[in-house]
């Protein structure tokens, strides 16, 4: 028997370190619900380096879905910057036009086996700075908005309250973000005194603490709560922001803040051990002494007052969360292997535990880029939510997936509208969205189906981690609307039943045949799958399985073979498009086997993508899928291989951060999920007896198995 893990030190060995400042060089703390990313000074004291700069040289993927694509060579770590923000779930803000916008007016209808069905598809544009053509203005503003708000920023400042431009001000760097506490320690020079900076985030509240200590202090420097404006570029159509900060000053200590933009108000409480004056609309603290702290706590809610909590107390209370967090749960190690590249993937694994819990793990989907910084205007992706949350319950952590579950149910009224408004039964999940559930027009996303049976599967994930008939019966609501939407979208043709059109697969390159295509190979299974777990459902509640549900799991058609015997992508013309996602993949891997799918011709098509697929054009995730793909079939070796592949879309940075695209998405959080994932289906094929290579030891505790 192997012996226990020791977990302080697997996560401690792992802590990224800064020894100099970089676009991409920040760390962030928080807590699912909201979330501070500060630079090399342990702050936000230098936005503009950081500031996200758009990459000219990007096009449009496949010419029409407005989504940038990846230069034709490899990237520089300096083609990337990851920008200071505080973001939250709750803060969101729309703008104004300068007329009236009806969502219906982004529709197209299109016409099906049962009629013309309306898609909100009327979005071609990348950015709201780009000319937008006046058919697209209605479906422009709803995809970009409401878009998820700036709150406000904890810098560094100048007796004068004046910021600092350039962090080479800063010599002697070293600062560290201490994962078994969630804490960053950062420790310079600055204008000749040592300066030592803590900055940690309340685990449960909306909440950062910060101390300073420095001889810079008494010389009247300080640290300042700054209200930035909000990073956006407004189309022509959209009106200038309206911004507004009321302060109120209560004590010499005390002051809160009323900050407006546009609709959203959110109070700002700012309590330090030193004083407060006003600079520029900030707030800065200041001391004669040499040891300043200051602790700003985010209310949505301007009628609650926040409770005092002083820097110790949040600091003692993340050092008791993050410690448990670790402690429980699952955990990997890698130590002893003697192939170099095993430091390597352990390092990703722990980086992207605490990434997913800071960034993923709150009281609603999260962002591709979680509360790190806007990437399509901060809205949530719901066919991302499973990278994003299923490795929770695989983990042990369930827990942090459930969070997000009361938003499906305040949601499933419109996901329900937008079903009858198509002429379906049950409730059709929108592809990107906000708080609000309402789905944003898109020329790719509207088609999208694979985020439909998402949450059978993560409220399975979660029944099989441990869960009383109290939680099915909560949660089986959710469960029989989706259902009912995936039968009845079902088309049955000579007793067997197909996906129909217009559609677009997992593998979005599929954009300019939406109204042709047919039967995505990892959609039948998933749709074949998730019905029969629904069905498992109602066995486990005493109710009797539903005809209909079963009757479309037991007769969905076979995948399509391309003329070689491997899985082709979809069911017609083009079949098979070699670049962006294999998800034919995922037909048996991310899901067990179905009877659908045979494991021979899965790892026939699994060596194909391996000889012949445009792995550079992959995405994140990618990597994870064929590595799961190689573990349901047993094959430890090439799993690791796929984890660790040669791309400059896994690249995995000392922050743990994965980049994709210059100037837009340089942190990609479905990676890290991706990961997390993998690693579980990796470490249940060894335990089943699947051989590692050579150079390989890998210990796990706590891991649970994928579905079966």
């Amino acid at each position: 028997m192997s012996e226990a893990i020791d977990r302080r030190r697997l996560v401690r060995r792992h802590n990224p370190v800064l020894m100099s400042a970089h676009p991409a060089g920040v760390l962030t703390v928080g807590n699912g619900d909201i979330a501070l990313t500060a630079d090399i000074s342990g702050l936000q004291t230098f936005p503009s380096f950081h500031e996200l700069v758009p990459d000219p040289h990007r096009v449009a993927h496949d010419g029409l879905s407005g989504l940038p694509e990846q230069r034709p060579r490899a990237f520089d770590a300096g083609d990337f910057q990851i920008p200071l923000r505080t973001q939250s779930t709750w803060g969101w803000y729309e703008t104004r036009a300068d007329r009236k916008l009806r969502i219906e007016d982004a529709a197209t209808l299109y016409e099906t086996s049962r009629g013309p069905v309306p898609y909100l598809d009327r979005m071609g544009l990348q950015r709201p700075a780009d000319p937008i053509a006046g058919e697209f203005v209605t479906g422009a503003w709803h995809h970009f908005n409401p878009r998820r708000a700036h709150l406000g920023r904890l810098a560094l400042v100048r007796p004068d309250g004046t910021g600092l431009d350039d962090p080479a001000a800063l010599s002697g760097v070293h600062t560290e973000l201490d994962l078994w506490t969630g804490t960053i320690h950062a420790a310079y020079v600055l204008d000749g005194e040592p300066v030592r900076v803590t900055t940690v985030a309340d685990p449960r509240e909306h909440r950062f603490a910060v101390r300073v200590e420095s001889g810079l202090l008494p010389r009247g420097w300080g640290v300042a709560w700054v209200f930035d404006e909000q990073p956006d570029d407004l189309a022509a159509f959209e009106l200038p922001l309206a911004q507004e900060t009321a302060w109120d000053r209560r004590t010499e200590r005390h002051w809160q803040a009323r900050r407006t933009v546009e609709a959203l108000t959110y109070g700002v409480d700012v309590r330090t051990t030193g004083g407060l004056r006003e600079e520029a609309g900030s707030a800065v603290a200041h001391t004669d002494a040499t040891v300043l702290e200051v602790v700003v706590t985010l209310t949505p809610d301007q009628g609650r007052r926040p409770d005092q909590a002083g820097f110790s107390t949040v600091s003692a209370s993340a050092r008791t969360w993050w410690a448990e967090h670790w402690s429980t749960g699952a955990a990997v190690s890698l130590a002893g292997s003697t192939d170099p590249r095993a430091a390597e993937l352990e390092r990703r694994v722990v980086l992207s535990q605490y990434l997913m819990a800071v960034n993923s793990a709150g009281g609603t989907p999260p962002a591709e880029s979680g509360l790190t910084y806007n990437t399509w205007s901060g809205k949530f992706h719901l066919e991302m939510h499973w990278w994003h949350a299923a490795h929770f319950p695989m983990w042990g952590r369930g827990h942090l997936l459930e969070r997000s579950l009361r938003w499906y149910h305040q949601a499933l009224e419109a996901a329900r509208a937008t079903a009858r408004r198509q002429g379906y039964r049950g409730a059709r999940w929108p592809k990107q969205t906000d708080p609000s559930a309402r789905e944003s027009p898109s020329n790719i996303g509207v088609f999208l189906l694979w985020q439909q049976p998402h949450v059978i599967h993560l409220l399975e994930l979660l029944r099989g981690e441990g869960r009383e008939e109290s939680f099915l019966r909560e949660h089986y609501p959710l469960v029989e609307a989706t259902a009912d939407f995936m039968a009845d979208f079902a088309q049955e043709r000579d007793g067997s039943f197909g996906l129909p059109p217009p559609l677009i697969p997992a593998q979005e390159s599929y954009l300019a045949d939406r109204a042709t295509n047919t039967d995505p190979t990892f959609e039948l299974a998933y749709w074949s799958w998730a019905l029969g777990v629904a069905n498992e459902w109602r066995t486990r509640l005493g109710l009797e399985p539903d005809e209909e549900w079963d009757r479309v799991a037991r007769n969905m058609s076979r995948p399509a073979l391309l003329p070689d015997g491997t899985y082709a992508a979809i069911a017609t013309s083009p079949w098979l498009i070699r670049k962006d996602h294999p998800s034919m993949l995922m037909a048996l891997g991310w899901l067990p086997d179905t009877g659908l799918v045979d494991p021979a011709t899965m790892s026939a098509t699994l060596d194909a993508v391996w000889e012949h697929w445009d792995l550079q054009s992959g995405w994140g995730w990618d990597y994870p899928v064929m590595a799961m793909t190689a573990a349901r079939l047993g094959d430890a070796g090439r799993a690791i291989e796929a984890l660790l592949l040669p791309s400059p879309k896994n690249v995995f940075l000392p922050n743990g951060h994965n980049p994709q695209m210059p100037g837009f998405l340089t942190i990609y959080l479905p990676a890290n999920g991706g990961l997390l994932a993998a690693m579980a289906h990796l470490a249940t094929a060894v335990n089943r007896g699947a051989e590692l290579p050579d150079g390989w030891i890998l210990t796990s505790e706590g891991l649970r198995h994928p579905p079966e």
